[in-house]
């Protein structure tokens, strides 16, 4: 692990800055205390980082979270209560990776994967546009559609002329052309240019042009910047850790609350494990019942001490994968940054201008999204695009979970449709003497999905027909389908149709029992 030491450190770097507002952006969109969003981004990186077997997945507080986390504060009567409920959807995750439940992941289809990642990306940009500039009413880290504010994505983005900030909007720009200098030209000039991150550089910048500018008319307020609680004494600091009330373990509402966040957080973390596996330029595979167990118990800590539910972040995790980390010290690293960087120098975060912070998401999102994945997909077929496309649009104009529930959805309808069409072949091979000689081929499994198919090419038979049925290649035939040639061979009789049926058996013309000869359940033929 510490072989890549030198590309795990500055990764960690650049994860550290874009966690940092999203940490603190999440629990203000949560309505739970400031330090509870930073408390999760710590123990996501140093205890689920060090549990988990990802490489490179970093987890952390995630937005698709937030409004469970806002609506449970409330409804269970404080945020005290609501700890408890994230103690037990810990435990509830990790009887879920005892069970072996992280199988789910894998059935998630390839393009609803892809259109998450391309969502993620579109939706990063979508909501930074407006800190870019100044406009700083949403807080970091939502991806919501609707805004906290009563605006939407879009009309967020329309409103900034109105909302300009010149200092935040010019140290932005500043800071984007460092990051485009950094990742075009100067990565590749020497290991220096790659030790030291663009990010980083941008960041320092950011602070600098915040000291040199204060109190001028470029300068930037406090509103736009980082926020960090910054206590007085170890006291104060320590006070700001909240601890769960357990009493509140006997209402069956905590209880709900911990079986959706269990729920809920496993299923973002499945999906973001997949999706970083699929982005990992290494290709290592995440063992995803082990992630469920990592994930469970840095739940039971975070709710313990006072923080927020944590998941694996495709956001956090991507950053690092396009930072060159390689390792999981990579996330273990950020962790401990934003623990020591809280502790020892909460001043200096909060003079780091939310711009800056922007202009390197864009950064991430635009690598996630980059437009030639449209036409990639769209040349692969209708088959793999629709899938895509709405995964996308469900995430962009909803949010991250009805977006990848609305592309399962096409996702499964297309497989019904494909398992409709691929039911049979069907071929005419010869029409002498006048009577028609059809050849239907049954597939290697045939369901009650491809009912209607069948029976629509059985009716549309003419009469004088000889029909050659194949079903040597069929290793699994439904009960649905075995009765309907039953059916059928009665009407054949009426219609003057001859059946051969094929099978591994021999051959068999005109049956007296489909039911008899396949015995009445789903057999080798």
């Amino acid at each position: 692990m510490f072989k890549t030491l030198k590309n795990d450190l500055p990764a960690s770097i650049v994860v550290f800055f874009v966690a940092l507002p999203l940490c603190l952006g999440i629990a203000l969109a949560s309505n739970a205390p400031l330090f509870s969003g930073v408390i999760s981004g710590i123990i996501g990186g140093v205890v689920v980082g060090a549990l988990s077997g990802s490489k490179i997945g970093v987890s952390g507080p995630a937005a698709g979270l937030a409004a469970i986390v806002l609506t449970a504060i409330v409804s269970l009567g404080g945020y005290e209560n609501f700890l408890v409920a994230v103690v037990l959807g810990g435990i509830i995750q990790i009887v879920f990776g005892v069970l072996k439940a992280g199988v789910i992941g894998y059935y998630f289809p390839s393009s609803v994967i892809k259109g998450m990642l391309t969502g993620i990306g579109i939706i990063i940009i979508l909501k930074q546009i407006p800190h870019f500039f100044g406009y700083d009413s949403e807080p970091e880290g939502a991806d919501s559609f609707v805004e906290l504010s009563g605006e939407n994505t879009f009309s967020a983005i329309l409103n900034i002329t109105d909302h300009i900030t010149i200092g935040s909007l010019l140290v932005g720009l500043i800071g984007l052309a460092i990051l485009l200098l950094w990742d075009k030209v100067l990565s590749k000039k020497g290991k220096f240019f790659q030790i030291i991150q663009g990010p980083l550089v941008a960041v320092v910048v950011g602070i600098i042009y915040f000291v040199v500018t204060k109190d001028t008319n470029l300068g930037i307020e406090k509103t736009h910047l980082v926020s960090v609680p910054i206590p007085e004494n170890l006291d104060s600091f320590l006070g700001q850790f909240r601890f769960p009330n357990f009493s509140a373990i006997t209402n069956p509402d905590v209880w709900i609350v911990a079986f959706t966040i269990a729920l809920v957080a496993s299923l973002e973390t499945l999906l973001c494990v997949e999706a970083t596996d699929k982005i990992d330029p290494d290709k290592n595979v995440t063992p995803t019942n082990r992630e469920l167990l990592a994930q469970g118990t840095g739940n039971i800590i975070s709710g313990l001490v006072g923080g927020l539910p944590i998941t694996q972040v495709i956001v956090r995790s991507s950053a690092n994968i396009q930072s060159g980390g390689r390792s999981k010290l990579s996330a273990i690293f950020h962790g401990f940054l934003l623990l020591i960087s809280v502790v020892l120098i909460p001043k200096l975060l909060n003079m780091i201008p939310l711009s800056v912070l922007a202009a390197i998401l864009l950064i991430v999102g635009y690598k996630l999204a980059k437009p030639g994945l449209f036409k990639k997909m769209y040349d692969m077929g209708w088959k793999q695009f629709v899938p895509f496309v709405i995964t996308v649009l469900g995430i962009v104009f909803i949010d991250l979970l009805w977006g990848i529930g609305l592309g399962l959805l096409v996702g499964i309808v297309v497989i019904l449709i494909k398992s409709y069409q691929n039911s049979h072949f069907l071929n005419i091979e010869d029409k002498s003497n006048g009577m028609h000689i059809i050849k239907m081929t049954f597939a290697e499994e045939v369901t009650f999905f491809n009912k209607g198919a069948i029976l629509k090419e059985l009716d549309s038979l003419p009469r004088d027909t000889s029909l050659e049925l194949d079903v040597r290649k069929t290793r699994y035939l439904d009960n649905d389908i075995i009765e309907i040639l039953e059916d059928f061979a009665f009407k054949a009789k009426e219609r003057n149709i001859n059946i051969k049926l094929t099978s591994e058996r021999g051959v068999v013309e005109n049956p007296d029992s489909f039911i008899e000869f396949f015995k009445l359940r789903p057999v080798s033929a």
